[in-house]
């Protein structure tokens, strides 16, 4: 990817897969892997080859500069390296800013962080609108989750929320779909049925400025009862069709198939397919 000159292409898998295997020993089990794990392994992985490829290219370019006006006199400090901005980031990140307002004194303290997906909870029958809504709810702190105000000098009482600063341009919507049972001592697939658009608008109430609208684009489906086995298939839209992946078998199914893997309305089912990962583009 790296070295192609090209905007755009296609990858063959087979090689993808032998050359991650060949650089990544994690790779090479027939171990089951977490789609959404992969991913954020694959994008982070893909910055960084990018980002130090930027740098050795700058690096080169510098150097003749800096042999013809030869060296300074005096000690220098080394320049702090700029961020490099990426195609992954100008396609995948997105800034979100955790807000806290102390209940004591009113003050309000905000924290921004970068993401590359979103993680969400999910509930039974609800709409990923509905997860993202609950996703930035308010969130009192009290008891022993009280939060330090620094005004205050104190632990005070306080409300918390998180909301998207910046969308990003693809927007990766991860379901957790596995929860961590303790008494049994092994996780359990939450086959709930979480309806996902095909336009989705996001409100003020997730967004922080204004309602931003995506269309939905690419779904993983997990085929499984738990997060250690199972397989994975996934399903594209390409010009305007939509295609269902399956290992070397590709089919094009109707618009209409895609809410089949919504997930079930009831709590046990047999019917295993359910969406995993879920992409929208702006």
């Amino acid at each position: 990817i790296s070295t192609e000159k090209k905007k755009t292409g296609v990858l063959a898998p087979k090689r993808f897969i032998q050359r991650l295997r060949k650089q990544n020993e994690h790779f090479r089990s027939c171990m089951h892997q977490d789609a959404q794990e992969f991913l954020n392994f694959l994008l982070n992985e893909l910055v960084e080859i990018v980002v130090k490829e930027t740098r050795a290219n700058k690096s080169d370019q510098e150097t003749p500069q800096k042999l013809a006006n030869g060296p300074k006199n005096g000690a220098s400090v080394a320049p702090k390296e700029e961020r490099v901005i990426t195609w992954v980031h100008n396609c995948f990140e997105g800034i979100l800013t955790n807000e806290t307002r102390c209940l004591c004194c009113e003050t309000v303290s905000a924290r921004d962080e970068t993401f590359l997906d979103l993680s969400i909870d999910v509930q039974q029958n609800c709409s990923i609108t509905g997860c993202l809504k609950n996703f930035s709810s308010t969130e009192t702190l009290l008891g022993d989750e009280k939060f330090f105000c620094d005004k205050c000098s104190s632990l005070q009482e306080a409300e918390k929320r998180m909301k998207i600063k910046r969308p990003p341009q693809v927007l990766v919507i991860h379901l957790k779909r596995f929860k961590y049972l303790e008494p049994l001592g092994r996780y359990k697939k939450l086959s709930y049925r979480v309806a996902f658009p095909h336009e989705l608008k996001l409100s003020s109430n997730t967004v922080e400025d204004g309602d931003v609208e995506y269309s939905l684009f690419a779904v993983v489906v997990h085929v499984g009862s738990g997060p250690n086995h199972g397989h994975y298939v996934s399903l594209v839209k390409s010009h305007n069709h939509w295609l269902f992946f399956d290992d070397e078998n590709v089919e094009m199914i109707d618009e209409s198939a895609v809410q089949t893997f919504f997930g079930s309305p009831q709590e046990y089912s047999s019917n295993t397919d359910n969406s995993y990962i879920v992409f929208y583009e702006r």
